[in-house]
């Protein structure tokens, strides 16, 4: 077997497990992956695509993709509790574009190379941010959050696969895809959420309202919300979903520590990530609240900062897509 079907199966494995532990523990599942998996990911993935030039043609392109991420962090901790700001809600306006312009402003930055077109590129997408409507659910609760776990994860895979024609990794995607249908499928039967999960999990509980919008019938009797999201069928399968799409997401990232080598750094830049990691670690188990206001942007900055390595995915899989459909030979 070679390496990369190895990891190929390896993977497969981390999604069963993943869909498995989900399935009976969804919210405890999260937070854990969350607070241990996610700082380590975040800190490890910037390092990575940093010695890659975070896949831009310019050398200072992450300083706009950086700004923005701070503005969100702006908008979220200092503007939101302006009474001018808070009363017209002009904070989620601001947040909304400052992540319609990072994502479509990544693209500029990863495909044009000439100074003036991506500054006029820029521009267009400021322009755009401005006129755009009814982005709210897709830019500023999806993109960040499910979107950026399992959308562009799954097309990580699928672009790898493309590249290599590989069967194992098209099965690999194809499991990928499958998982979550066992939580839409299979019967959720009897549920207890503990109190800590139950009370801890409302700082992430919009994204789940915002799903459960989009799937509860009209006409559905639920008392209230908190009902829906913890003890309703549809509440705990979105849930599942939730847990597994973040927690494979990290879990995929350290799965391909030896191909992509995120580790082959200086022993001092390691030992800067470890330490931020064990305290990231330390505040989450003093208060779970502390610890995710300490993260939220470096959460957003390692999402606004992988945009270009998305973008160029996107014309990864349109190119071997293309080979194929031409009968070109696979790369080994």
């Amino acid at each position: 077997m070679t390496a990369l079907n190895k990891l190929n199966y390896l993977n497969i494995g981390l999604m069963l497990l993943s869909c498995l532990i989900a399935f009976y523990l969804p919210f405890d599942l999260f937070l854990f992956a969350y607070a241990i998996l996610g700082p380590a990911h975040y800190l490890t993935e910037i390092s990575w695509l940093h010695e890659r030039h975070y896949f831009t043609k310019g050398k200072r392109d992450y300083l706009l993709l950086g700004i923005l991420a701070f503005l969100i962090f702006l908008c979220s901790y200092v503007l939101k509790d302006m009474k001018y700001f808070q009363k017209k809600d002009l904070w989620v306006m601001l947040s909304n574009s400052f992540i319609f312009i990072a994502f479509f402003s990544a693209l500029v930055l990863a495909v044009l190379k000439d100074g003036f077109t991506r500054m006029v590129g820029v521009c267009m997408v400021c322009i755009a941010a401005l006129l755009a409507k009814n982005y709210f659910l897709i830019f500023s609760v999806f993109l960040p959050t499910l979107i950026h776990v399992y959308i562009f994860t799954g097309l990580f895979i699928l672009y790898g696969a493309l590249k290599s024609r590989s069967t194992s990794g098209y099965f690999s995607f194809a499991v990928f895809l499958l998982c979550p249908l066992l939580f839409v499928f299979v019967s959720s039967g009897a549920f207890i959420i503990s109190p800590y999960a139950q009370k801890t999990y409302y700082y992430f509980q919009v994204v789940n309202e915002k799903v459960y919008q989009l799937f509860s019938s009209p006409n559905s009797q639920v008392p209230d919300i908190r009902t829906a999201l913890y003890e309703s069928s549809l509440g705990i399968k979105i849930m599942r979903f939730i847990a597994f799409a973040y927690t494979y997401h990290y879990l995929n990232w350290f799965s391909k520590t030896t191909v992509i080598k995120w580790h082959k750094i200086s022993k001092i830049r390691m030992g800067i990530i470890v330490l931020l990691w064990g305290i990231s670690i330390g505040l989450y188990a003093y208060d779970y609240k502390l610890g995710f206001d300490w993260l939220f942007f470096l959460s957003v900055l390692h999402v606004f900062l992988e945009f270009p390595l998305n973008h160029t995915s996107f014309i990864g899989i349109f190119k071997e897509s293309k080979d194929m459909i031409n009968g070109k030979v696979a790369r080994e």
